[in-house]
């Protein structure tokens, strides 16, 4: 929808087409998958795309009518927890940048959750630096035949689809050689094979790609322009890690709340402060999120997101580790080391220690807070870039 364009549809055509959905599925006798798919049809999906898929053209802001009409009729929701990356990072990257087959192709499919996603971006040399990526695709016929290796892949055990950056042109600088594709985990010569993390479990994988063909109708923006569509994936990997909307004291300042609610002879002056401190700090969190997702109403994230995703990666190793202090010997229990393969990341499940542990990959995973870090001087505060002594130098020249 242009910027200019004044909105065709309101909260109250909004409202009414939710209570026609609803009269026309009835969420107690309609099967999940089918209400999902009908929520879809009916553009109340995610109402700011484009009508015919999944949306109304309507303005961001007015999702929230939709989902709490759903919600107080006890609708199911399509599990966006199992199915983040692709809501979070394949969907914008396919709607701005993928073909209208591509678009009609997968994006109802991925809403609805009958196909998972995951993300084949870090490479064992290629992980804050990304662009160095050695992963290679190149062109046979209508094909990409792609090989290399990923890794830190989340939910690549259960995924059926991967949006994926590969070098197309060595002889290029290491940020203009990059292409950007869709790959099917299903076909052959793709290996996943389980990363087992200080959790004990192994939400994350390592891929191997040997001689992968990915036909061009895969590919998503022209060909060596796959970082730039990568930036939008980034962008929003960003937003939807550190700006998700939680409730008041939810995520990892919750538990630590309610522990010290409900149990005062583990209370001291100085836990007390500093959790105070926290709570102060994990509020101004939750409510500058708020006011990204309300800035995003008005176009595509930007690099506040990184700096969201910066204060969610401090907060939840400085909180979780402010629970185990305050439990003290019973913070150092650990629930269950078995080596599980989840279908979903829980930043805050389990006990204390599961917290602690799993809170020291928030700094690394989604961009290291390290580059974050960059990205907020030079975008956000304009101070000079970092000298770069590679910019002008082709992909294989550079040093490895």
């Amino acid at each position: 929808m242009s910027p200019a364009a004044a909105p065709t549809v309101d909260a109250t055509e909004i409202r009414r087409r939710t209570r026609e959905l609803l009269a026309a599925h009835p969420p107690a006798t309609t099967e999940r998958t089918d209400f999902l798919k009908a929520r879809f049809d009916a553009g109340l999906a995610w109402v700011h795309y484009p009508e015919g898929l999944g949306g109304l053209d309507a303005p961001r802001s007015l999702q929230q009518v939709v989902d709490t009409e759903l919600a107080a009729a006890d609708a199911p929701d399509n599990d966006p927890r199992r199915i983040g990356i692709g809501l979070g990072m394949a969907a914008p990257t396919i709607l701005g940048f993928g073909t209208d087959e591509q678009k009609q192709r997968f994006l109802r499919p991925l809403w609805v959750g009958e196909e998972v996603w995951c993300q084949l971006f870090s490479e064992p040399g290629a992980g804050s630096d990304l662009a160095a990526l050695a992963t290679r695709a190149i062109r046979d016929g209508d094909d990409w035949v792609v090989d290399g290796q990923k890794v830190w892949t989340s939910s690549a055990h259960v995924a059926r689809w991967a949006i994926l950056i590969a070098r197309t042109d060595p002889d290029l600088p290491k940020h203009r050689g990059i292409s950007y594709f869709i790959c099917d985990m299903t076909d052959p010569g793709v290996d996943v094979r389980p990363l087992r993390q200080i959790t004990g479990e192994a939400e994350f994988n390592e891929v191997f790609l040997s001689g992968v063909r990915i036909p061009d109708s895969h590919r998503l923006g022209p060909v060596g322009e796959g970082w730039k569509v990568a930036q939008t994936t980034l962008m929003n990997e960003r937003v939807s890690i550190g700006g998700s909307r939680i409730p008041r004291e939810g995520g990892m300042i919750g538990p630590v709340s309610q522990t010290w609610r409900d149990r005062p002879d583990l209370r001291t002056h100085d836990t007390h402060q500093r959790l105070l401190t926290l709570w102060v700090e994990a509020e101004v969190a939750r409510l500058t999120g708020e006011r990204l997702r309300q800035q995003l109403v008005a176009g595509q994230p930007g690099p506040e997101g990184s700096g969201m995703k910066l204060a969610f990666a401090r907060l939840n190793q400085q909180i979780s580790g402010l629970e185990v202090e305050l439990l003290g010997d019973e913070g150092l229990l650990y629930g269950d080391w078995t080596m599980v393969r989840p279908e979903l990341v829980d930043f805050t499940g389990r006990d204390a220690g599961y917290r602690y542990l799993r809170s020291k990959g928030n700094s690394i995973e989604g961009g290291t807070s390290e580059v974050l870090l960059n990205i907020v001087a030079e975008r956000v505060l304009g101070l000079p870039a970092e000298p770069r002594n590679d910019k002008d130098v082709a992909w294989k020249d550079l040093s490895r």
